[in-house]
């Protein structure tokens, strides 16, 4: 007999499916195609007396705004994996505009490779192309994305929910990765004919059938043993430490040896004496430092890399990369994580005279935008962690002398400016000064994300950790997309405070990732915006050169004059304006509760010149300590 709301029904079979697939938080925006799911996931959500034994355990995020949802499950992702979990995380929408708002957070999670379900609710099929109400061609809207699934509205069919649940298997296991090594968005889109309000019938019996479990390659199993009992939100954890590369599985170790013998024979015969550069970029992890150490040679890493730390880390390296007796000598780059900051080190991976190895152990693709990889390999060759290639040159100390000066001379820079705390106090800070203070306040156990266009950049050029913190961003496509939300779905998901470093353009983008109802799980999250009214890495390209000037205020510059406390005390966020350097520790110092914003105002007039000053005095003192 058929339930008397087959769409309510098959909600729940849903969910119950999810979890038994190791998906556990959901995040939810309002609407009434949806309102399925929305039923189905409010019980689930319940704790207390009432709850249905059958129903699942689900740790439900609930946003008013679909684009900031998918930056919400976004950022609980990217969490999770910064923990050491590479879990999906599902976001629900209603039909409409509403799924169109998710497209941004799934291009990054694309680019990223994070592992996002997107459950999307839809008219049913007789209803599309006739001008239904907020009735449009869903399919294909949230491209790329690895797997798309159309689902029929339910009528309640014999076989119906065993379907159901083999279907969410397959976008479950090509959200992560597991057949193919390339995690990412999966796109389920639901139909739902009405009535889409739960009848009285209880939850369905828990049941298996249909549900196949996908072994990772390598032999890894789900990240949740299907059945497997919720136990609610994660307690805090710290951030996973490095570890040593597990042993591969017999195909694995023989891809390895393989590429280990193809590298020896062809250029890497220890000690080989190559002039080389370990290039660290977005997600690179650990191994990028330890292969720079093994064999001696220079560290150039982004904040982001996960690998900024050490005594081969080059601080300033952006700078030297244009001196000939630095990063014009050059002769071979090995590549791990995703670059995107540095013009100068894409100039680098582009020459023809330098050859390139490129490490990309997810994903189809790997990045080599020049063009120029002279090899890419999956795994890291163990040649690499114990070849000492680089023994007994010089070139790593002249690196690390270059490097020390001209991280010197970039802070006698900075304290030469109005933002110091010296004679010129009462000016305003300059974006470096206060990117050193937020890296100098971030601690080796702390998460830190930061916001792309300046900050992310102010803090690769500043940033020195004896051990680096955690530090996230959205480097996937390097929008200023979801900053606030990403970050909010980092906190929750690692269940820490997190620090945000964004610049005034990326809060105003995504002011609506503050908004969290009373009834929700608050993040704890400390925003510093660095405040110059407008875009000022403009300033610093060839957009901002002299003869642009007339229009550059209006279509680069962009200023809002925007007043971040009303702002802030419109969504009921505490507000700090800082004024100084002294008045900016102070507020870093302070323990994070909740979501506070530290507002940092500095001026972009004179950034172009700036950068300008920074780079001459950083190649300068680098030419001196080398004797040049």
């Amino acid at each position: 007999m058929s339930p008397a709301s087959p769409a309510s029904a098959a909600a729940r079979v849903l969910l119950q499916a999810l979890e038994d697939l190791g998906v556990r938080e959901v995040v939810l925006a309002p609407g009434s195609r949806s309102s399925p799911l929305a039923h189905a996931l409010a019980d689930a959500a319940r704790v207390g007396p009432g709850r249905d034994p059958n129903a699942p355990g689900v740790d439900l995020h609930v946003r008013i705004d679909e684009r900031v949802a998918g930056f919400l499950a976004l950022g609980l992702a990217r969490g999770a994996l910064a923990a050491g979990s590479a879990r999906p995380v599902a976001v629900v929408t209603t039909s409409g505009t509403a799924v169109a708002n998710l497209h941004p957070a799934v291009l990054e999670a694309h680019h990223s490779g994070l592992p996002l379900l997107l459950l999307t609710a839809d008219r049913p099929h007789e209803l599309r192309g006739t001008g239904a109400n907020q009735a449009t061609e869903q399919v294909g809207l949230l491209e790329p994305v690895r797997l798309t699934l159309d689902v029929p509205a339910p009528t309640g069919r014999a076989g119906e929910d065993r379907d159901l649940r083999n279907l969410l298997a397959r976008a479950v296991a090509a959200a992560r990765g597991s057949r193919t090594g390339d995690p990412g968005p999966v796109h389920v889109n639901i139909a739902y004919r009405e009535p889409l309000v739960p009848d009285d019938v209880p939850w369905p019996t828990r049941s298996r059938d249909g549900l196949t479990e996908v072994v990772r390659r390598g032999g890894a199993g789900p990240a949740t043993p299907p059945g497997a009992a919720y136990a609610g939100p994660a307690a805090p954890t710290a951030p996973a430490a490095p570890t040593a590369p597990a042993a591969p599985t017999a195909p694995a170790a023989q891809a390895v040896l393989t590429a280990q013998a193809v590298l020896t024979a062809q250029w890497l015969a220890p000690p080989d004496g190559v002039r080389t550069v370990v290039v660290a970029g977005d997600g690179a992890g650990p191994d990028a430092e330890r292969i720079a150490v093994a064999n001696e040679w220079p560290l150039l890493a982004e904040p982001t890399s996960g690998a900024r730390w050490g005594p081969n880390v080059i601080g300033a390296y952006r700078l030297l990369l244009d001196e000939p007796t630095l990063g014009g000598a050059v002769q071979r780059v090995v590549v791990l994580g995703r670059p995107t900051l540095s013009r100068p080190v894409h100039a680098l991976l582009a020459r023809p005279d330098v050859e390139s190895l490129v490490i990309a152990p997810l994903g189809a693709r790997w990045p080599d935008a020049a063009r120029n990889a002279t090899q890419v390999l999956a795994e890291v060759p163990p040649l690499l962690l114990t070849g000492n290639l680089g023994a007994g040159s010089p070139w790593l100390a002249r690196w690390q002398r270059a490097g020390s000066a001209a991280a010197r001379a970039v802070a006698a820079v900075l304290a030469e400016g109005a933002g110091g705390d010296g004679p010129a106090a009462g000016g305003r800070l300059t974006g470096p000064e206060i990117a050193t203070q937020v890296a100098a306040a971030t601690g080796p156990d702390d998460v830190l994300v930061v916001g792309s266009s300046n900050p992310v950049r102010d803090l690769d050029l500043v940033a020195a950790w004896d051990r680096a913190p955690t530090v996230l961003a959205n480097r996937g496509l390097a929008g200023i997309d979801g900053t606030l939300a990403t970050a909010a779905g980092v906190a929750l998901a690692m269940g820490r405070p997190v620090r945000v470093y964004l610049g005034d353009l990326t809060f105003l983008h995504d002011i609506g990732g503050l908004l969290v109802g009373p009834l929700e799980r608050r993040p704890d999250l400390s925003v510093v915006v660095a405040n110059d009214d407008g875009g000022s890495i403009f300033a610093t390209l060839e957009h901002g050169a002299p003869a642009y000037a007339d229009g550059f205020e209006r279509v680069f510059g962009t200023p809002h004059g925007a007043d971040l406390a009303r702002l802030c005390l419109g969504y009921g966020v505490a507000h700090t304006l800082v004024t100084d350097a002294a008045g900016l520790r102070a507020a870093l110092a302070a323990p994070i509760d909740g979501v506070g914003v530290i507002e940092v105002r500095t001026d972009r007039s004179g950034r172009r010149e700036l950068s300008a000053r920074l780079s001459h005095a950083a190649r300068l003192a680098a030419r001196e300590a080398l004797g040049g």
